[in-house]
Parts: C-alpha cells; sequence; structure tokens
C-alpha cells in the first residue's frame, strides 16, 4: 500500500483528505484506483496530473513503478517551455 499526498485542489475529491492510501503497482493503476475510489479526481487526472516518486517527478511514464515505502506526491501538471 502506498500513502499517496495531495494537492490542495484534489483534496475535496477524497472528502477533504490531505492523503489516501492505495494499492497500486505503477501510476497507471494508482490513476485507475482513484478514479474508481474518488469518482470526482476523474477530470483532474483526465487534465493531467504529475507524480513525484521519492522527489522525481513523472508527467508521462505512467508504466513507473511504486517502491514499497515510496513517498509519493500527487502535483499540478508542471508546464514547459
Amino acid at each position: 500500500m502506498a500513502e499517496v499526498f495531495l494537492w490542495g485542489a484534489l483534496r475535496p475529491s477524497a472528502g477533504g483528505a490531505a492523503s489516501v492510501t492505495i494499492e497500486a503497482k505503477s501510476i497507471r493503476e494508482l490513476f485507475r484506483k482513484l478514479e474508481e475510489q474518488f469518482p470526482r479526481m476523474q477530470p483532474f487526472i483526465d487534465e493531467g496530473i504529475s507524480v513525484s516518486i521519492d522527489g522525481v517527478i513523472y508527467q508521462d511514464d505512467w508504466s513507473q513503478t511504486l517502491p514499497e515505502g515510496s513517498e509519493i506526491y500527487l502535483l499540478p501538471r508542471i508546464a514547459g517551455g
């Protein structure tokens, strides 16, 4: 299981929780399970979310594994240019 920390705009979708515990092996599975448990989170996921795993930010590599005991944060998608 992973504790996933949510940025402020996501918290109302999770009943106001600052973090949620999810059983997932990859970012893709994490997003799928978040959508199942918290349907109001789906528009944010569809728009794009960045995922920080132990301080490394992933924006498109949804096959990335979630190591046991890692620190996971969901963040607004980071635009570059």
